[in-house]
């Protein structure tokens, strides 16, 4: 199967226009014993709050009707129609409410002792995933994470900037991108790797990345694993051969699988030798459940609510582009990202891993 993903995105990216449930708004009690000195984000859409509101790239998310349910109904740059996984972690923990984009230049030093986001949409492990698409590679991401901890430095002093550091709990959520844009996009991957060995390669980067973390002072981190790919609205419509029949694709989320499998082996292995706290995040089991399980209770879970729902995503999801009335009863806000109501769903599958993490 190779669907060519980026080069049809491409062209739909100019396309001219076509739950939250109740009690989301107020979050679980937040957990008594709350260690975290602040919230560290490295990834790609699933986690970039605007970092790609500041560089020039196709994936873009700060106009409307992106961010209409976010507070003061502001388009942010998150590829959403609210708040993001991390938003509500960083929530519960007490912290902040929103983690900001580090970008922003805005962004008192009060803001940045407690916690930014680095991620760029588009990104991914392998630096050729954010190189079609103009993102920020994750190296540049670990760059600005120096330059953050300089500024710390400077701020704060050396020592307590190193114990914020020490203290933080730091989010990896990335991979996405390297298949469905990269691998089974533009065939140049797929001259020199296997699926598997491409697997391997993006482990071998994750953990390169991880080394670097440890090496600035990073103890406290959680790595994401990868959703079930072939769920995905606009990948179900690249690969429906015109069908009208819309369910996933299995063989794209078997590959999600086999790479989560062995990211969780890769995990074991590096809490055993590293001497860090680091914890593993599985996505692909909620967004199942609220998928293919029907869980939830959403009423539409195969295509978003922006436009048809089918393929627009970024410039072709605009103020011009029709939406649904209410996006809690949407899985998807557009052919590619998760809805705040899912969001929020995914991060109470998470809030054991998060107690279990702050009282580790």
């Amino acid at each position: 199967m190779r669907p060519h993903f980026v080069l049809l995105f491409f062209s739909i990216l100019f396309l001219p226009p076509f739950v939250f449930k109740a009690g989301a708004q107020a979050l679980t009690k937040k957990p008594l014993n709350n260690s975290f000195s602040a919230i560290l984000v490295f990834g790609d859409s699933t986690v970039d709050p605007g970092n790609n509101n500041y560089v020039q790239t196709i994936f873009k998310s700060n106009f409307r009707p992106y961010g209409r349910d976010f507070p003061n109904h502001i388009p942010t740059g998150r590829f959403s129609n609210g708040r993001l996984v991390t938003d509500f972690v960083a929530s519960y923990v007490g912290i902040k409410e929103n983690v900001p984009a580090y970008l922003d230049q805005s962004l008192s030093i009060g803001e940045l002792m407690t916690g930014v986001s680095f991620a760029s949409a588009g990104s991914g492990f392998d630096p050729l995933t954010a190189q079609i698409v103009g993102a920020i590679p994750m190296p540049t991401q670990m760059e600005y994470f120096r330059e953050y901890k300089n500024r710390l430095e400077l701020a704060i002093g050396k020592q307590r900037a190193q114990t914020l550091i020490n203290k933080a709990g730091v989010v990896i959520s990335a991979g996405t991108n390297d298949f469905i844009v990269n691998y089974f996009g533009p065939p140049i991957r797929r001259q020199s790797y296997t699926v598997s060995s491409y697997q391997l390669f993006l482990l071998q980067n994750l953990q390169h990345f991880i080394k670097d973390l440890a090496d600035e002072g990073a103890q406290r981190i959680v790595i994401v694993g990868l959703p079930p790919m072939g769920c995905v609205p606009a990948v179900i419509t690249l690969n429906s051969g015109g069908s009208r029949k819309r369910g996933c694709i299995e063989s794209l989320s078997s590959v999600a699988r086999d790479y989560n499998q062995l990211l969780q082996n890769q995990w074991k292995a590096m809490q055993q030798t590293s001497g860090h706290q680091i914890f593993y995040a599985d996505i692909y089991t909620p967004m199942v459940d609220i998928i293919q399980r029907r869980k939830f209770g959403f009423d539409v879970v195969d295509r978003g609510c922006c436009g048809t729902g089918l393929l627009e995503a970024s410039y072709s999801c605009n103020p011009k582009s029709p939406t649904c009335t209410d996006a809690s009863k949407y899985a998807f806000w557009d052919a590619i990202h998760p809805t705040e109501s899912t969001y929020y769903i995914i991060f109470k599958s998470l809030v054991p891993t998060i107690d279990f993490f702050l009282n580790a």
